[in-house]
């Protein structure tokens, strides 16, 4: 049997996050954590690049556009929708899951999905916390995995060829 484990080293890896400005309080703290894990793993500071957009509707374009350029072995989405009085939630929550989702296949670069969807507030902050749950920091560890997963399988989405995701 052969078996593939991949790791969440960092080195040599370019990343981009992109983050929603909507509910800022709550998506600044998923950078924080998201930022922490990368650099805890061996990500340069010179290798990441954080781009805001307006909100969850519009991550998705905003991904597409950094796995298209070629420059990143992954791409983190972050965002919050939190569930309101209307069914508003439900349209922006699932679009945003879907188009990350396509991104990642249509481009072969692996795409972090960091999008809350609470039910509340106090949920949003719960899940941010980075001294608690932060999902921040669990897509920039999802984003580093299956960097390296590309790489063992010998897929660089970045077509660069320093990027071998063998941890060495």
């Amino acid at each position: 049997m052969n078996r593939i484990d991949p790791n969440h080293d960092g080195q040599g890896l370019r990343i981009a996050i992109v983050a929603a400005r909507f509910n800022e309080e709550i998506v600044d703290l998923l950078i924080d954590g998201c930022l922490a894990a990368l650099r805890e793993h061996g990500v340069d500071d010179d290798d990441i690049t954080l781009v805001r957009a307006p909100g969850a509707w519009e991550l998705p374009l905003a991904c597409a556009h950094l796995a298209a350029s070629d420059e990143f072995n992954a791409v983190i989405a972050l965002g919050a929708v939190v569930r309101g009085e209307t069914a508003h939630f439900d349209f922006i929550s699932a679009e945003c899951a879907r188009g990350l989702g396509d991104v990642a296949l249509v481009t072969g670069v692996p795409v972090a999905f960091g999008v809350l969807t609470p039910e509340n507030g106090d949920q949003a902050r719960d899940r941010a916390d980075p001294a608690r749950k932060n999902k921040g920091r669990e897509a920039a560890l999802a984003a580093l995995e299956m960097a390296n997963l590309a790489g063992m399988i010998g897929i660089d989405a970045s077509d660069d060829d320093e990027a071998d995701g063998d941890g060495g």
